[in-house]
């Protein structure tokens, strides 16, 4: 007897269990990165603090405490690096519930911490755990999550990183007074007490994964336990190769880890997109750190200048789900080609405006074409890769774009400290914007959508459509 999803191929879900597994991985990533971008905001929030009394970790100077804050980004960069070298190995599943574990410990250990140092060292080790969720997230969503919605759901749950930067600002402002510093550090390590139950019990091993390393029984029992239809999880697209493959490529695509993504397939694209990655997050933290400031210095009041951060993370959560939309109908690297030209033109012209009312629009569009189009910089990558490589392909993507996340600060600082003006910022980040939209444009076909068959005898017409939905998902 025919099930539903047989029937009617195009069909999102395959019974009520294919779904509630499917939003179930989507809640338990998706909450893991909220307390991700909680973590990376949460230090900002209470610097004033630590700053203005030396009996919480000691003396601090502005030059200290800014080491502080660079030491959890460099954590997540090599934690993100790390999740591609074991990621792909290891699967999904013990990556992910390791990480939670590990961020949510670091954070809890931070929150007793007592000296500079030891404050210091653990924000960098928490920051490790932060870079594998952030890493080893793209990857989970990408092999479970409906062909038709890859994009955007991979969106949902990178917005998490500002959505947590939100709740870590609000949370500061309504309690940190009551439980204090320590107390805010505390609730980040709130995930060990209710996330981790629930990924322990809901979060199953991706049967994708399980196939890439020839672990097929495991992988039927996987999909019968938690409703996932076997047609759909059991075979990579990328298996059924054209006859005009060579051996060498299908080498490749074969090939796990960093080994796979640094192969002569993938590697214009992964260069690429590694690139595409560091200019996102270098406009991303380098306009969250200085805009404030560059408002400022273009006539706007201290408290109007606040409203610039605002209206730049609004249009990134806002914008970028819109986008994500957009993706999944027409393929991602056009998308995120257009939006890094929208952040460009709208960064631009930002000098043009001679009152700092009208500014607030553009910068909402740059919101989308910087931290939006990083939220998509995510799917397109996990979407790119095979599943033999996919978690590298994303630790790739998070780490050294996280490079980018260091050095736009350094730019920001750099372009103020000279005395240039807002104009001239203005000018060069609309310029890395520029950058962007051209790698992204210039990004090759991804090896396996090109290998995928149009049409085959082995494959049924449940999984040709699977297998066309899948390439339209990572051609981009």
């Amino acid at each position: 007897m025919s099930t539903a999803l047989e029937q009617t191929p195009n069909q999102t879900w395959a019974s009520g269990a294919h779904r509630r597994t499917i939003y179930l991985v989507l809640a338990i990533v998706g909450i893991s990165i909220l307390f991700d971008g909680y973590d990376l905001v949460v230090y900002g929030a209470v610097l004033s603090t630590l700053l203005d009394d030396p009996s919480h970790i000691g003396e601090l100077s502005p030059a200290v405490a800014g080491t502080l804050g660079s030491w959890a980004m460099i954590g997540v960069m090599i934690g993100a690096l790390g999740a591609g070298a074991v990621g792909d190995r290891l699967g999904r599943r013990k990556v992910m519930i390791v990480a939670i574990i590990w961020f949510s410990l670091g954070m809890a250990a931070t929150a007793m911490s007592t000296s500079i140092f030891a404050f210091g060292a653990l924000r960098f080790v928490t920051g490790l755990g932060v870079g594998v969720i952030v890493a080893t997230g793209g990857a989970v969503i990408a092999e479970f999550a409906p062909a038709n919605r890859k994009n955007l759901f991979n969106a949902i749950v990178y917005s998490g990183v500002p959505a947590g930067g939100v709740m870590a600002s609000l949370l500061a402002l309504v309690l940190e007074d009551a439980i204090g510093w320590r107390g805010l550090f505390m609730i980040g390590a709130s995930p060990l007490l209710f996330l981790l139950p629930l990924a322990l019990v809901a979060l199953p091993e991706s049967p994708r994964w399980l196939m890439s390393r020839g672990r097929a029984d495991e992988a039927a029992s996987t999909c019968e336990r938690f409703g996932l239809p076997k047609a759909q999880f059991m075979s990579e697209p990328v298996a059924a190769l054209k006859e005009e493959t060579n051996s060498k490529q299908a080498a490749d695509l074969n090939k796990s880890g960093f080994a796979g993504i640094f192969s002569r397939s993938y590697l214009p694209g992964t260069i690429l997109i590694g690139t595409m990655s560091f200019i996102g997050l270098l406009s991303t933290y380098g306009l969250n750190t200085w805009l404030p400031k560059i408002m400022q210095a273009n006539g706007a009041s201290a408290h109007d200048s606040l409203y610039s951060l605002l209206a730049l993370n609004g249009g990134a959560v806002l914008g970028g789900l819109f986008a994500s939309w957009i993706a999944d109908k027409i393929g991602a690297k056009a998308v995120i080609t257009s939006t890094f030209g929208l952040a460009a033109l709208s960064l631009a012209i930002l000098p043009q405006f001679n009152t700092v009312a009208p500014m607030y629009l553009p910068i909402a569009l740059a919101g989308i074409g910087v931290l939006g189009t990083q939220v998509l910089t995510y799917g397109l990558t996990s979407n790119y890769f095979g599943t033999a490589s996919r978690a590298a392909g994303v630790a790739w993507c998070a780490g050294f774009g996280r490079l980018g996340g260091i050095v736009g600060p350094l730019v920001g600082g750099l372009i103020l400290g000279a005395g240039l003006g807002p104009t001239y910022a203005f000018y060069i980040f609309a310029g890395a914007a520029l950058i962007g939209a051209i790698c992204t444009a210039i990004i090759p076909r991804s090896p396996a959508a090109a290998t995928i068959v149009s049409s085959s005898e082995a494959l049924t017409q449940e999984e040709r459509a699977q297998a066309l939905a899948e390439a339209k998902a990572v051609a981009g």
